[in-house]
């Protein structure tokens, strides 16, 4: 059994633009789903956004649609909707990224859509759900951060930060997919499909019970790098090395803690592992102690120590590191300007992914016609 067997013989249209619905049918084709972007005449957005490759595409485009068959269709137009009500008609799966009614607008509504195909699982990714004061509000990822928790107290002290890649885009892609399996599964029993509303706001959210709860409780938020796992504690945090580079420890558990106690020379730092939050006086001493040495020194005196520690790999080594190497999940594509793709992060029966197939641009009077068939 292979990766690729899991959704062999699903068709899935993908009407999405940019990251969030695009990857989302990236893992359905890495299931095996065939995947038939849709797109209107001169492409998506992210096709041409600079910067481009010698082929005039953008390299985040390429790798948002390997595996996937590319073909444009004016949904504007009379002859656009025939073909995309025939596409509709023979496929399983619609991940589309439009924002509320505009699929109305086009033609395909609900009800269309279900006359079409009663056994369609339709997936609309929106910003921040069909319903809601903010249905039709603008966003992106760091919007959608800021409204569901992703943000109010993740960064340093003084202010949130950004984080790259953007959170809710590929959380929301991970749910789709999820959501999508899991409503194929559910067919086979009833024979029906289902209308999927999934908010990039909400996959955030979805992560928050455990800070909501904490707020709840303590009447205020909690601060940002002044919890266990937010930067407040000396045992998981980030430190500077004497060489400006620098390492993660993880130390959460006593044990591992005083196993770096004993590695970095301060066995008596053991015994304040339960100091009140945030340790700001322990953080800055193990800040001056790191700080002393060089990476590779720490590198040498903690990876034995079995003591949750890890350097932070710069990206450029990320493919090399021997841990990466040995799961094989990281492909460089020879594509003129080279690509490194990150395959779907599972081994079947004892095996990685393959790497997945180009991008194949077709025109759409094909693709229906072996879709009708």
């Amino acid at each position: 059994m292979n990766l690729s067997d899991f959704l062999r013989g699903i068709r899935v249209i993908d009407l999405s633009q940019f990251i969030p619905g695009p990857q989302a049918a990236l893992h359905l084709a890495d299931l095996g789903a065939e995947v038939v972007k849709v797109e209107p005449p001169g492409g998506e957005p992210m096709r041409q956004m600079p910067p481009l490759d010698a082929d005039g595409l953008h390299a985040g485009y390429k790798l948002m649609n390997r595996g996937k068959t590319v073909i444009e269709i004016d949904l504007k137009s009379d002859a656009g909707k025939v073909a995309f009500a025939a596409l509709t008609t023979a496929a399983d799966v619609l991940v589309e990224s439009y924002r509320p009614g505009v699929l109305d607008r086009l033609g395909f509504d609900r009800a269309r859509l279900e006359r079409l195909n009663p056994r369609l699982v339709h997936v609309a990714l929106t910003g921040f759900g069909q319903t809601g004061p903010y249905r039709l509000r603008a966003g992106h990822d760091l919007n959608y951060m800021a409204l569901a928790g992703g943000l109010a107290v993740s960064g340093i002290d003084e202010r949130p930060v950004i984080t790259y890649p953007p959170v809710a885009d590929h959380a929301s892609a991970l749910q789709a997919a999820l959501a999508a399996v899991a409503a194929l599964f559910q067919r086979a029993s009833s024979d029906r499909g289902a209308f999927i509303d999934l908010s990039l706001a909400e996959t955030v959210l979805a992560w928050q019970a455990i800070p909501l709860t904490a707020a709840q409780r303590q009447r205020r938020q909690p601060d940002r790098a002044g919890q266990m796992l937010n930067g407040g504690a000396a045992y998981y945090q980030i430190y500077r090395s004497a060489d400006a580079r620098f390492l993660t420890l993880g130390a959460v558990e006593e044990k591992f803690w005083a196993s770096f106690c004993r590695a970095a020379g301060r066995p008596e730092w053991a015994l304040r592992h339960g100091e009140a939050l945030p340790q700001t006086a322990l953080i800055a001493e193990v800040a001056t102690l790191i700080a002393s040495a060089p990476l590779a020194h720490w590198d040498a005196l903690l990876s034995p120590a079995d003591c949750c520690f890890h350097p932070v790999v710069p990206l450029a080594e990320v493919p090399d590191h021997p841990q990466i190497q040995a799961r094989g999940l990281v492909h460089r594509v020879a594509d003129g300007s080279p690509l490194i793709e990150t395959l779907f992060p599972a081994w079947v029966d004892g095996a990685p992914p393959a790497p997945r197939t180009p991008i194949r641009f077709a025109a759409a009077a094909e693709v229906v016609e072996r879709w009708r068939r």
